[in-house]
């Protein structure tokens, strides 16, 4: 999947020179963590609630609060933005946006194309949603996950036989290849699970989990 197909495409931007407390007072509207600034178009940095702790006075200092409001009132984004910021494109995998995340140690990606014109925005929530939805954990039907304990070619197709012959759809799949064990994670549309994992066990696999779900609304 691309990154287009989970960013949140109505961005909320500021300018540089809207000032910092503005600035806050947005981001507890919107509830959000970040702010993308932009300059004719153009994304030229990021601001978020991080940023601006760092660059508020101490809590040890002698200002007042009056004093420290004063300060934000008349700080701009644009004196405080964070200029280096890591972006990702619309037609980029979702891969590759976790692994600059984590990277960069980052839990946001803003969405860019044609020299930094700022289409979306992408952040680890997304990420999570995605991995939910390609594991078709929140689907109604059966979840099974067999171990196989010496992996070799034909395994898959010989599971998706047996259960093609149940007349048995297989909506999900994934691998997991440990040091000791392969696990395969199947999600399938019916509910009969204890007859799948029967038919399963009969064949000569080990079924070391079996579920079943209402779709969660």
């Amino acid at each position: 999947m691309d990154v287009q197909n989970y960013m949140t495409s109505e961005v909320v931007t500021v300018p540089e020179d809207m000032k910092v407390l503005e600035a806050l007072d947005i981001m507890k509207e919107h509830n959000f963590h970040r702010l993308p600034i932009v300059r004719d178009g153009r994304m030229v940095g990021l601001v978020t609630e991080e940023i601006v702790q760092e660059n508020s006075p101490s809590t040890a200092t002698s200002l007042s609060i009056h004093e420290m409001n004063y300060l934000l009132t008349k700080t701009t984004v644009g004196d405080i933005m964070q200029t280096k910021v890591t972006t990702i494109g619309a037609a980029d995998l979702l891969e590759e946006a976790a692994e600059k995340m984590l990277e960069e140690e980052v839990g946001v990606l803003p969405v860019v194309e044609d020299k930094d014109k700022i289409i979306g925005i992408i952040t680890d929530k997304d990420l999570f949603r995605a991995f939910i939805d390609v594991m078709g954990y929140n689907n109604k039907g059966s979840r099974i996950v067999i171990d196989i304990p010496e992996d070799h070619p034909g395994i898959l197709e010989d599971i998706t036989n047996i259960l093609a012959e149940e007349k048995v759809s297989i909506n999900q799949i994934a691998v997991y290849r440990n040091e000791d064990v392969t696990q395969i994670v199947l999600q399938m549309d019916s509910s009969n699970t204890s007859e799948i994992k029967e038919v399963l066990t009969r064949e000569g696999y080990t079924v070391s989990s079996a579920t079943s779900k209402e779709r969660k609304e």
